[in-house]
């Protein structure tokens, strides 16, 4: 098949230092920051720069007083090269692991809710057939495992589609439900109520995930149809670490998975709050990018999941 001359130009020309430098103007937007990222001094980074768009034959920049911006074009190949570096990066950890006699690499991205049941006995009885393969496990909400999907920097993923067009993107798999929990710490004067309504919590502290995560979603629209305004006094926290410490150290109020609260309610760390809230969370399952041959680990691992999942979808809290 004769391919076209400017394709070959550009295969010919452009090297995986070139993306690294793409990828570096895409996260600092300023040529000075973006060369230190990458050790090249600037004039070096610069005339790259220039040799890379001279290979694609426009400007993937625009050069302002707020910055690089990346053009319409920029926006295209920036993704490019974010999937590139992501998948070579990848397949180095992984060429490493079985040069030192491994088994290679899986790398999983999850939300909190999955990783204490679900994901946790998949990983252990794959890690005590396999224990030399490197895994890794990334994330904490929807928002950032569908994010790392796209980057290509996991395998697969536990989590929920964030928005209406990603079907088109991802392939989703129905697992589990992920039933919520109010909580405070113990000894919190909330945790003595016998009985409590939403409003009575509006003007306590609340830590929540980021606005662009479901279970957040979720609730701002338990306080709408309450005819509620959202808590004035938020942290947001995408941490399930750092959510637990402030919560355990402040009079805050907290809505987590029941799987991530469930060993601090048996050791009485927290209190479980009487209202019922999050029925209508969807649930959660397995995200895949759609049309792509996964590694044989990774398909073990999905048969471990699905396992481990089996009849949990159906089930209500």
């Amino acid at each position: 098949m004769t391919q076209n001359v400017s394709q070959i130009a550009l295969v010919n020309r452009l090297k995986f230092k070139h993306l690294a430098l793409l990828v570096a103007l895409d996260d600092a937007r300023n040529l000075h920051q973006a060369a230190e990222i990458i050790n090249v001094a600037q004039p070096s980074a610069s005339r790259m720069l220039s040799d890379i768009e001279e290979a694609f034959g426009f400007l993937l920049f625009e050069r302002n007083a707020r910055g690089m911006q990346p053009t319409p074009l920029g926006v295209t190949t920036l993704a490019y090269a974010r999937r590139s570096l992501a998948d070579l990066t990848r397949f180095a950890a992984d060429l490493e692991s079985k040069r030192r006699g491994g088994h290679g690499q899986l790398t999983v991205g999850a939300i909190m809710g999955a990783a204490p049941d679900v994901l946790a006995m998949a990983i252990a009885e794959l890690k005590s057939e396999r224990p030399l393969l490197n895994v890794r496990i990334l994330g904490e909400t929807s928002d950032q495992v569908v994010q790392l999907l796209h980057r290509r920097e996991v395998d697969l993923a536990l989590g929920r589609l964030t928005t209406p067009l990603q079907h088109n993107d991802f392939d989703f798999e129905p697992l589990s439900r992920e039933a919520m929990r109010l909580v405070v710490r113990a000894g919190h004067p909330l945790g003595k109520q016998a009985s409590l309504s939403l409003d009575a919590l509006i003007s306590w502290p609340w830590i929540l995930q980021p606005i662009t995560s479901p279970a957040r979603a979720l609730f701002e629209e338990e306080l709408a149809r309450a005819k509620l305004a959202s808590p004035s006094n938020i942290v947001e926290c995408a941490s399930i670490f750092a959510t637990l410490q402030l919560l355990q150290n402040s009079d805050a109020v907290a809505m987590l998975p029941e799987s991530v609260v469930r060993d601090y309610l048996r050791a009485h760390l927290l209190v479980e709050l009487p209202i019922e809230i999050g029925k209508s969370l969807s649930g959660f399952g397995l995200l895949r990018r759609k049309n792509e041959t996964l590694s044989e680990p990774a398909e073990y691992c999905i048969a471990l999941l699905r396992k481990y999942s089996a009849g949990s979808f159906t089930e209500t809290h």
